[in-house]
């Protein structure tokens, strides 16, 4: 019997797939928002779309406070209810009614005041926030059989 490759050899073959250019960038921002957030869960879902890393208190999706959004050309940091944060500097995009996101220029973004302002706020809006004791985990929670291609067309 073959044991099932662990969640680090998962998430690591989903990240492999986009452009370099791409994945070290999600790479880089995994490892930042680890540092920084110890005790998050990783919820890791390869999607039909995109690859989305949610950062939960959790296992749970709904306590899901911000994610990675990982397309073809760029990675996104998702705020489930960016439209209620305050954002004075103008950072977050989108058009959604509830759900917002700043672009991932680079893993260096995440370091910006005004992006750890955004986090700060998406963290007091959350039921439980980030403990500071146990070591969160990696859960990939979905993997679709059918997927839109990771990479731009040529």
């Amino acid at each position: 019997m073959t044991k099932d490759p662990s969640p680090a050899v998962q998430v690591a073959g989903f990240i492999s797939k986009f452009e370099p250019s791409v994945a070290r960038i999600v790479r880089e921002s995994r490892s930042l928002i680890r540092t920084k957030f110890p005790s998050a869960n990783e919820l890791v879902y390869d999607n039909y779309n995109a690859l989305a890393i949610g950062y939960s208190p959790s296992e749970k999706t709904s306590e899901v406070v911000f994610s990675l959004a990982v397309y073809p050309r760029w990675v996104d940091l998702y705020f489930m209810h960016g439209r209620s944060l305050p954002d004075p500097t103008g950072l977050l995009r989108g058009s959604g009614k509830q759900g917002a996101f700043v672009r991932l220029e680079d893993a260096s973004t995440l370091k910006l005041p005004a992006v750890n302002r955004i986090i700060s706020e998406a963290l007091k809006h959350s039921a439980n926030g980030f403990s500071s004791g146990a070591k969160g985990r990696t859960i990939v929670k979905s993997i679709s059989a059918k997927q839109r291609p990771r990479r731009p067309a040529s």
